[in-house]
């Protein structure tokens, strides 16, 4: 019965050997509970995501076993690739708003693992025969519903890694095969991408803990000369995060008169240009001033995903100051763009 956290994985850097081997899926985690009519779609945290995507709930009333729990991920697709934005955009108070997008963008759920068929839970049986109850279950399934693919071929793992970007996908998953499903339990393994990008510093959060540096505001200019916000760099000690308020104190800026992100607090401001601060229905009451900066520091910042070749799609990590270039210089030109690779080939159509 809901709610039941779903199993998670922890990043290492290679693939490892001798596992079962899936596509990481760049959408909403849900573990989805049906019994007969009754359908729930519980998140990550537990939480329902059921009134968001009412055409999965039909859809899982008719392609999903009459009583079933399984384990997925929610994805919506725009010509061939994964479109996180369009997802984000779901979770909306307004019901007619939710109806709307259902139908221009209409979700699919990708479905991995099995918890329970009928009367017979499953989380203590091991992945393999999981994953044949699985097959068998969703034999024929039809879109939007869709079996993920799957392999114990680390070589098949090693090509899909490296052509499914292209198709907006994550990266790796690599379960082991005798694994028994563990709700909420770094039990698998993720394998994600990452590359480089030097990036201006332009400002900073303080941390909820006081006058520290809680996140670093990064930006990339783009082809006409504007510097973008692409994203934040935040994984520091409590000890870095106070050398970083030091070392960063020769640029700061009494007030934002004069920096490119200036016009951040007004709201009509963030349809012409990526600010820092952009109002959201996840930040709520969240307070997101910032401490500006003369943008004249460059970083070197790790990162696994654009999202629409716009911004770091998660948490960027700082790797070091480039005191060798400069601002101008840290352009989206630099930044690598994986092969385009259609979604229906993963998903068999």
């Amino acid at each position: 019965m809901p709610p039941v956290l779903p199993m998670l994985a922890k990043s290492v850097a290679a693939i490892p050997a001798g596992m079962q081997y899936e596509a990481k899926w760049d959408g909403f985690r849900a573990i989805v509970f049906r019994d007969g009519d009754e359908v729930e779609l519980g998140s990550r945290t537990g939480k329902p995501l059921t009134r968001y995507f009412p055409e999965l709930v039909t859809a899982v009333r008719e392609r999903l076993p009459e009583r079933c729990v399984v384990d997925g991920e929610i994805v919506i697709a725009r010509e061939g690739h994964l479109d996180f934005d369009a997802l984000t955009e779901r979770i909306h108070p307004a019901d007619s708003r939710v109806r709307t997008l259902a139908e221009r963008t209409p979700a699919s759920l990708v479905v991995f693992d099995v918890l329970a068929l009928g009367d017979e839970a499953l989380m203590d049986t091991p992945l393999t025969e999981r994953r044949e109850r699985l097959t068998a279950a969703l034999s024929g399934v039809r879109a939007p519903v869709h079996l993920a693919p799957a392999t114990t071929d680390i070589e098949v793992a090693r090509q899909w890694f490296e052509e499914y970007e292209g198709a907006g996908l994550d990266g790796v998953i690599a379960k082991p095969l005798t694994v028994r499903y563990r709700p909420d339990q770094r039990a698998m393994f993720k394998i994600k991408h990452e590359r480089t990008a030097d990036v201006v510093v332009a400002g900073y959060r303080l941390h909820k803990s006081g006058p520290v540096v809680g996140s670093l505001l990064l930006g990339l200019y783009d082809d006409r000369g504007t510097l973008q916000h692409v994203g934040v760099s935040a994984a520091f000690t409590m000890k870095r995060r106070a050398e970083l308020v030091e070392e960063l104190e020769p640029l700061r800026l009494d007030d934002v008169t004069g920096h490119p992100w200036a016009a951040w607090s007004e709201e009509a401001a963030h349809e012409k240009a990526r600010l820092p601060g952009a109002p959201s229905r996840w930040s709520g009451r969240k307070d997101l001033s910032w401490v500006p900066l003369r943008p004249d520091r460059v970083a070197e910042v790790a990162y696994d995903h654009m999202e629409n070749g716009q911004r770091f799609r998660h948490t960027a990590r700082f790797r070091r100051w480039r005191p060798d270039r400069t601002p101008e210089s840290c352009t989206y030109a630099q930044l690598e763009e994986p092969v385009r690779y259609d979604l229906a080939e993963i998903l068999g159509g």
